[in-house]
C-alpha cells in the first residue's frame, strides 16, 4: 500500500517548499510546481511542524500558529485536538473544496507566501476560504477578501467568466451557496444580449482572432488591424462547452433578458448539433474522440437527456428555420427511445409549421423490428393532425361544387401560397414518396390523404399521381378498393394534362375514367359557351363603347356567319353527348351489357372494358404522354 504525501512548508525566504513521500515514491502524481526532495524535514523559525492537515489522501506537516492566525476553523479544531503530551496535532480536512491543490494555497497564503490568482484557481480558493473562515476577523487582508476582489474583475471579462464557471463544477455545491454560479451566470448573459462591439471585453476564447490586417491584442494594444466583425452567434461556441445544467441556466437567464428568440433557438440547435447523432458536427466531436482525445463520447442516456432539455428550452414562437431542425430532434427522439411527452412536444411543435417543412423533412424511417412500413406514417398522421387543428378556421371552408382552373388561382396564374394550401402539396408530394411502399395498407393512405380539405387543393394533379403510383405499386387492389381509393381526388380539378393522362390510364378504375371524360366535356361546352357568347354578342353590337370591330369586307362577314353557326352547331352536339352520358351512367348498374354498350357508344377500347372484370398488372403499357409530367409510366 502506498504511503501518503507529506507536504512540508515553510517561509518564502527558505530554498523552496518540499514535497516528501513516506517510502520515496512519488508515483501519485500529484501535481507539484516545486522541487521535490524526498526525505526532507523542513523547520519554521527552527521549530518543527507541529500540525500535520489530512486533505484526502495527502498529507501536509505544518505549523500551528500560520494557520492559526488565518483561519477560525482551523484555529478551533488545532485547539481541540491539541494533546498535552505535546504529539502532533492532527487535523482531517477531507471534504475541503477544491481538495489538495485548493489547500496548498492556502497553506502558501496563512505562510505569508504570495499565491497567483487565476480564473481557474480563483473560485476553488474562495470556497476553502469560506470553509475555512478566513474572514477580516482574524487578519486584515485575509483570502475572502482578496478572493472577492479578484472575482469582480473575472465577472467583467468574458473570457475569465466562462473559465471561471467552469471550474465551478468541481465544486459546485459551494460555489452556489455563497452565490459564484448566480453571479457568473448574469455576468455571461449580460454580456451575451449586449453587442460585444460596444465594449472591450475579449470574445470567445476558443476562437482564432486572425484578422486579415495582422493580430488584435485584447490588453488594448493594437496592430492597426480593426476586429472582425461578430454575428449574433458569437458566443455560442464558448456556452457549448459547459455542462448541461449550466448551459441550461444561461439560456434561461437570456432568455429572461429579453434575447431574441431566433437567437436563442441559434444556441440550442449549435448545442444539439455538437452533442446529438445524426448531425455533421456531431460525427466531427466523434471523430475527435476516436482519433485519441481524452473526451469521451457521450452515453445514449446522456445524449436522451440532453435531447428533451433542449426540447424543453426552444422558444414557444413559430421561427421557420426551426422547421428542418425539429423534425431531426423528432427523428432523434425516436432513435433514442425518448419519453413521450417529448416526442409529443416535437410533433406539437412541426404540426404548428407544417408549411415550411419539406417532402424530404417528413422522410422519417421506422424503428424496430416489428414494424411494417419503410416510414413512420402513424407520426406525420398526428402531426398532419396537429396542423389542422391549428387551422379549424380555414379547414371550415367548402369547395364550390365545380371548381374552373382558374378560379383557385392568383393574379400570377399560380396557386394562393396559404399555410392549408402549402401544406396539401406537401401531403401529396408526401403520399407519393411512400406510395411504392408494398406494406403500406390502403386505409392508412386513405387516411392520410383524407385529412387535407377539398378546399385545399387548387388542383388535384398531385393527388392524382401518388394514387396511380399506390395503384401500381398494389395491382392486387379489388376494383371496389380501387373506386374508394380515387374518392381521394376530384376528377373537376384535374388539369388538361392530367385528365388526358388519366382517360388512357388502364390502371384507374372504368368509371372512374368516366367521370374524367364527362367533367372534361363538361368543361370545354362552359369554355366554348363563354367564346361563344362574347362573340354573339360583338356581332349583335351590344359590346361595350371602348371596343370596336375592325372593318371586314363582305367575304369575310360571311366566313364569320358560317364559323358562328359551325360553333353553335358543335356546341348543341356536345349538349346531346352530355345529356346521352348522364343517361348512359344512371344505367350502367342495371344491365349486365351496360359497360359494353357505353363503351361502343362512346369509343373506349376493350382494354378498358375488361379491367372492370380482372385487374391489370402492374407493367401494362401505359399512353405515351409529355416528359413534363410527373405521372407513372
Amino acid at each position: 500500500e502506498k504511503s501518503p504525501l507529506f507536504f512540508n512548508i515553510a517561509p518564502r525566504y527558505m530554498d523552496h517548499i518540499v514535497l516528501t513521500c513516506g517510502d520515496h515514491d512519488n508515483s501519485l502524481g500529484y501535481p507539484g510546481t516545486y522541487p521535490i526532495r524526498p526525505g526532507l524535514c523542513t523547520t519554521f523559525a527552527g521549530v518543527p511542524s507541529d500540525v500535520v492537515v489530512e486533505v484526502v489522501e495527502v498529507s501536509f506537516h505544518l505549523h500551528k500558529f500560520p494557520l492559526m492566525s488565518k483561519s477560525e476553523v482551523l484555529k478551533k479544531q488545532i485547539e481541540e485536538f491539541t494533546s498535552e503530551d505535546g504529539s502532533n496535532c492532527v487535523l482531517h480536512l477531507h471534504d475541503l473544496p477544491g481538495g489538495a491543490k485548493a489547500f496548498e494555497l492556502v497553506a502558501k497564503f496563512c505562510y505569508g507566501d504570495r499565491i497567483e490568482l487565476t480564473s481557474n484557481n480563483v473560485v476553488s480558493l474562495r470556497c476553502a476560504a469560506e470553509y475555512l473562515q478566513m474572514t477580516e476577523i482574524c487578519d486584515e487582508g485575509n483570502l475572502i477578501k482578496q478572493t472577492e476582489d479578484f472575482l469582480d474583475g473575472v465577472f467583467s471579462n468574458w473570457v475569465d467568466s466562462i473559465k471561471a464557471l467552469e471550474t465551478c463544477e468541481e465544486v459546485l455545491s459551494y460555489a452556489e451557496e455563497i452565490h459564484i454560479v448566480s453571479r457568473c451566470i448574469d455576468s455571461l448573459a449580460m454580456k451575451a444580449c449586449t453587442d460585444p462591439s460596444l465594449f472591450g471585453w475579449p470574445v470567445s476564447g476558443n476562437n482564432n482572432m486572425q484578422s486579415p490586417g495582422g493580430t488584435v491584442f485584447w490588453n488594448g494594444i493594437s496592430t492597426g488591424s480593426k476586429p472582425r466583425n461578430l454575428g449574433e452567434n458569437w458566443w455560442f461556441e464558448d456556452v457549448s462547452f459547459l455542462s448541461l445544467p449550466l448551459y441550461k441556466r444561461i439560456i434561461l437567464a437570456v432568455e429572461s433578458r429579453g434575447m431574441n428568440p431566433e437567437i436563442i433557438a441559434g444556441s440550442l440547435m449549435f448545442h444539439a448539433k455538437k452533442y446529438l447523432p445524426g448531425h455533421a458536427s456531431f460525427k466531427d466531436s466523434m471523430k475527435r474522440v476516436n482519433s485519441g482525445s481524452t473526451i469521451s463520447s457521450p452515453s445514449q442516456r446522456d445524449q436522451r437527456v440532453l435531447l428533451e432539455e433542449i426540447v424543453g428550452l426552444l422558444p414557444n414562437k413559430k421561427i421557420v428555420t426551426l422547421t428542418k431542425f425539429l423534425l431531426r430532434l423528432l427523428r432523434t427522439a425516436i432513435i433514442l427511445n425518448a419519453s413521450v411527452s417529448c416526442k409529443e412536444n416535437l410533433e406539437k411543435r412541426v404540426g404548428a409549421q407544417l408549411e415550411c417543412a419539406t417532402v424530404d423533412d417528413l422522410l422519417i424511417p421506422n424503428t424496430g423490428y416489428s414494424v411494417e412500413t419503410l416510414y413512420d406514417i402513424d407520426c406525420v398522421q398526428r402531426i398532419l393532425d396537429h396542423f389542422m387543428t391549428m387551422n379549424q378556421a380555414a379547414a371550415g371552408f367548402s369547395s364550390p361544387c365545380i371548381v374552373e382552373e382558374g378560379q383557385l388561382l392568383d393574379g400570377s396564374g399560380s396557386p394562393s401560397l396559404t399555410p392549408i394550401t402549402m401544406v396539401a402539396k406537401l401531403v401529396d408530394g408526401y403520399l407519393a414518396e411512400v406510395a411504392p411502399d408494398v406494406n403500406l395498407k390502403l386505409p392508412k393512405f386513405q387516411s392520410l390523404g383524407a385529412v387535407i380539405p377539398e378546399h385545399a387543393r387548387p388542383l388535384d394533379d398531385g393527388i392524382y399521381r401518388a394514387i396511380d403510383i399506390y395503384l401500381k405499386a398494389h395491382p392486387w387492389l379489388t376494383d371496389s378498393e380501387k373506386e374508394q381509393l380515387c374518392r381521394l381526388m376530384n376528377c373537376q380539378k384535374l388539369s388538361l394534362e392530367a385528365c388526358t393522362h388519366a382517360a388512357q390510364n388502364e390502371r384507374l378504375p372504368l368509371r372512374v375514367i368516366v367521370q374524367v371524360l364527362f367533367f372534361e366535356q363538361l368543361r370545354l361546352r362552359t369554355s366554348i359557351a363563354g367564346w361563344f357568347f362574347v362573340t354573339d354578342n360583338l356581332q349583335s353590337g351590344h359590346q361595350p363603347h371602348h371596343l370596336t370591330l375592325p372593318n371586314t369586307d363582305g367575304d369575310d362577314r360571311d366566313d364569320q356567319v358560317v364559323g358562328t353557326d359551325d360553333m353553335r352547331t358543335r356546341v348543341r352536339e356536345l349538349e346531346k353527348e352530355c345529356t346521352a352520358m348522364k343517361q348512359e351512367i344512371e344505367k350502367l348498374g342495371k344491365t349486365k351489357g351496360g359497360w359494353s354498350i357505353f363503351c361502343s357508344k362512346f369509343g373506349f377500347r376493350k382494354s378498358q372494358l375488361s379491367e372492370n372484370k380482372e385487374s391489370k398488372p402492374c407493367n401494362s403499357k401505359d399512353p405515351q404522354l409529355p416528359s413534363s409530367l410527373p405521372y407513372v409510366n
